[in-house]
């Protein structure tokens, strides 16, 4: 900060010391311009006569003078007049010479005030500079919380803080989503091992009979198959984080009707009714995360319903939507719901439960494709989500 301190107070100084040298310049200028005719015309009538001479406009004998409106009214002697001329110009001289000094020890002193005042008006200006700076240089995950909070008028450097300020927020909530995530995902990861262990070292101890081995294998092999599915919706999540790799035109009504077909079994086991409304929509994207992002959404729809509800997919100019019956969703509770790991209602670890990543994977997607997803909830349960492309 200093060194643009130093070209601030170079510029600010430098403008001052320009304006002050062309302000007394100018003060010089005007009051030669006139001096010596002015004296002249003081001092004539202070000197002794000898001899009248009348000077006139036109007059042979009578030397030029500096004024003409003054040679026609003014009488002078000749010995009058060269003595009044030789004082009027020494005194001019010396007028000017005096002013001159001045004027340059004035500039001088001038100078040195206004490049103080620009060394202070510098540091005024780039104190916010400078508090944003030391700030960020003792940022740590320890002390994201505190703000600049810079009380000062509306400004640009105002705008920079509370700038500076609203990016703090930003990467705060990212620290303690990625805190959350890495604690959920571990948790989610441990508790799958937890179960095989106990199931290995219970259910085989000893000389287990063989039902109970066909038990522990059934078991074994679900547990691993939800593990396989939790550790493939986050590696789909971190790959539509990373954003798209390829972009080709996709007929989402066709991605939306093969998601709800291929969903069609464990919609007749729940007794879920799908009900389709499709308009033309094409959009430019990654096929295979487009298939995943419809697959999730009615997935989610299908799980968190009851028996005997409803499902209704949509496409149309507005992007996909898809709604559900379900149990009462608090609103409150919803944008969280787009958080890795987050569920409207406590885990159970049920059959086809799920890991918690759909619709956190439906906004990932979303956000990849330069869209949104967002969803509300229904006033007699249920959620609907909708995904703009």
């Amino acid at each position: 900060m200093s060194s643009e301190r130093a070209r601030l107070t170079a510029l600010y100084g430098g403008l001052l010391v320009l304006a002050g040298a062309l302000l007394m310049g100018l003060v010089y200028l005007l009051v030669s311009e006139g001096l010596y005719a002015n004296l002249l015309t003081a001092v004539v009538p202070a000197v002794p006569a000898e001899t009248t001479i009348a000077i006139r406009s036109g007059g042979a004998a009578a030397p030029a003078l500096p004024s003409s409106d003054w040679a026609q009214t003014a009488v002078a002697q000749p010995g009058q007049y060269a003595v009044a001329q030789k004082v009027s110009t020494a005194a001019g001289d010396a007028a000017l010479s005096q002013l001159l000094t001045v004027s340059a020890v004035s500039l001088a002193a001038y100078s040195a005030l206004s490049i103080a005042l620009a060394w202070w008006m510098a540091g005024r200006v780039l104190r916010p500079v400078g508090i944003i700076t030391s700030r960020a240089r003792r940022l740590s995950g320890s002390n994201l919380h505190e703000r600049l909070a810079l009380k000062a008028p509306p400004g640009e450097l105002k705008e920079l803080a509370d700038t500076f300020d609203g990016m703090l927020d930003r990467i705060e909530e990212l620290v303690a989503a990625r805190q959350r995530f890495a604690a959920n995902a571990a948790h989610e990861l441990r508790t799958p091992l937890a179960v095989q262990r106990a199931a290995a070292e219970i259910g085989l101890a000893d000389d287990p009979p063989p039902e109970k081995v066909a038990w522990i294998r059934d078991k074994l092999i679900d547990t691993a198959t939800d593990s396989e599915q939790l550790i493939e919706g986050l590696l789909l999540l971190a790959v539509s984080d990373e954003g798209l790799r390829r972009r080709e035109p996709v007929d989402l009504v066709a991605v939306a009707a093969a998601a709800a077909e291929s969903l069609e079994a464990e919609a007749e086991e729940r007794s879920i009714t799908v009900e389709a409304e499709f308009r033309p929509l094409s959009v430019e994207g990654d096929p295979v995360l487009l298939d995943h992002l419809a697959h999730n959404l009615v997935a989610n729809a299908l799980r968190h319903n009851h028996p005997g509800g409803r499902v209704r997919v949509r496409v149309g100019p507005g992007g996909l939507e898809v709604a559900n019956t379900g149990p009462v969703v608090d609103p409150a509770t919803v944008p969280l719901l787009f958080e890795p790991f987050r569920r409207a209602q406590a885990r159970r670890h049920a059959p086809g439960e799920g890991a918690g990543l759909g619709l956190s994977i439906v906004a990932s997607i979303a956000r990849a494709h330069g869209g949104e997803a967002s969803a509300t909830a229904n006033p007699g349960g249920g959620l609907t989500v909708r995904v703009v492309l």
